[in-house]
């Protein structure tokens, strides 16, 4: 099978490394089914069946809420084969599970207090939540059930983005420290020198991340430096920024799609970043990044002066066409999300990709559109067939108007053999979803499907859902390992 996706990174450089999938997984499960071992291997006075449950998923819980922090979107050898979406998507689901086992971890420890006597159960429970003993407990509890809270409902909340991120981090440790302590002060199985010694290697894993996130890479930001050349306006409220390396620092080893966080003058600080999509070739130098007026710090994105200096932290993510086999790529970009598939189109044509290529482009209102001279000229050089699909009309357009539906999407794949075509799909949720399902539908398997959406959160289609059943295995997992601790100690 030919791979449609060559690119080999800036001058021939290779793009880091990444775990395969499968191989993140298992070691997910590996880290946090690690304390059920340690536990199993130790010699404790016996306890009901109930009380190892509630100490199981203490156990695997304040593992898996260490892990927290590496599933974060911030480690390309962890996020680099699943995508942005993906992680970030397993980030959230986990956080609640984690939460959800923290509530429980203690009331099902007076379950069967609670069946001889349901008012000694309720005292027992009050004093766990009151006694000093385990009084970190409490505090791990209650910084988990609110960074969960302001997660879930930030969106809504009257937080700029920069102090929404500085309170998730500070809550996140403050959870996990305390977690931490409380395993290594009350727990039963904890004070075993080797259950013991893993709580210690996990939290120094977050204090490493922690360092490397706000240490090391602000750091680099500082030491790898960059200058805006130039912003332009190349629609309404969408900006292209030319960014160029200052003489000295070495080019961005990026694939044509991925993206990078980027921030600018004197907030050259991991705090203050922001994620955009790369919408340039490896071929050229320097970065492009198309940027649309949407929030506190990207109004302002057009009145960035030339010379600004610029802080860039990357590249992530893999929404890019190395490794996925096939005859003919499928392009479809709404709105903004037009800056990662220029990308691709920018770095097709600077190879001279010679397949069918075919893109969908879909916004607003005319106005919205972006680069449209430029994609009309890459027609010359690629076998390119573009569709321009506008949801209000104007008086100067002249392409189509409506959704970009399956009627539409079938006569874009016309002549092309579906189960050799790789689409990637960038663009708002709802438009993702939909067109993700259609393309199932009009048969391009699953797997040659790749899409990043402008949020994180997850959506509805056949992908999602799938994506959300291995989740679910996960959990189950870990649950199967928390029922087998129970099982072998009784």
């Amino acid at each position: 099978m030919p791979d449609i996706g060559t690119d080999q990174g800036a001058r021939g450089a290779r793009p880091s490394p990444h775990l395969p999938p499968v191989a993140v997984a298992g070691l997910y499960l590996a880290v946090c089914l690690a304390p059920l071992v340690l536990a199993y291997l130790q010699s404790v006075a016996p306890m009901v069946a109930w009380g190892m449950a509630a100490a199981g998923l203490g156990l695997v819980g304040l593992a898996a809420m260490t892990a927290q922090f590496v599933t974060s979107g911030r480690f390309q050898i962890i996020s680099g084969g699943l995508g942005i979406d993906r992680v970030m998507a397993f980030h959230k689901t986990a956080a609640w599970w984690v939460f959800l086992v923290a509530l429980i971890h203690p009331v099902i420890y007076i379950v069967p207090t609670y069946i001889a006597d349901p008012a000694l159960a309720i005292e027992r429970l009050w004093a766990y939540y009151t006694l000093p003993h385990y009084r970190s407990g409490v505090i791990a509890l209650f910084a988990l059930g609110l960074l969960v809270s302001v997660a879930a409902l930030h969106r809504h909340l009257p937080l700029p983005y920069e102090l929404w991120r500085a309170t998730h981090i500070v809550l996140a440790l403050v959870a996990t420290g305390a977690g931490l302590h409380h395993a290594l002060t009350v727990g039963r199985f904890s004070a075993s020198a080797s259950l013991s010694g893993f709580w210690w290697v996990m939290g120094a894993l977050v204090a490493g991340v922690v360092l490397i996130l706000y240490g090391w890479r602000w750091a680099r930001l500082h030491t790898r430096q960059w200058r805006l050349a130039s912003v332009t306006k190349v629609a309404d409220r969408l900006w292209e920024l030319d960014i160029q390396p200052v003489p000295g620092t070495r080019p961005l080893v990026y694939r044509a799609g991925q993206f990078v966080w980027l921030t600018e003058g004197t907030r050259r600080f991991p705090l203050f970043d922001h994620p955009f999509s790369i919408a340039d070739s490896p071929a050229r130098q320097g970065l492009s990044l198309i940027v649309k007026e949407a929030g506190d710090f990207t109004n302002r994105i057009g009145t960035l002066a030339k010379g600004t200096p610029i802080g860039i932290d990357g590249p992530y993510g893999n929404f890019t066409l190395k490794g996925r086999g096939g005859d003919a790529v499928l392009l479809i970009a709404g709105g903004v999300g037009i800056a990662p598939v220029m990308g691709i189109l920018r770095d097709l044509v600077a190879r001279g990709h010679s397949r069918p290529v075919r893109l969908a482009y879909a916004a607003g209102m005319p106005r919205n559109f972006a680069c449209l001279d430029e994609i009309g000229a890459a027609a010359s050089k690629l076998d390119l067939t573009t569709l321009l699909l506008s949801e209000t009309d104007a008086t100067d357009w002249t392409s189509e108007i409506g959704l970009l539906d399956r009627a539409r999407l079938s006569d874009l794949l016309r002549g092309l053999n579906p189960k050799q075509t790789v689409a990637m799909i960038c663009g708002p949720g709802p438009m993702v979803t939909a067109v993700a399902d259609d393309l199932i539908d009009l048969g391009l398997p699953a797997d040659r499907i790749m899409y990043e959406r402008f949020d994180y959160s997850e959506g509805a289609s056949r992908l999602d859902r799938r994506m959300r059943r291995r989740f679910l295995g996960l959990a189950a997992g870990l649950g199967l390992g928390v029922a087998a601790f129970v099982a072998v100690q009784a």
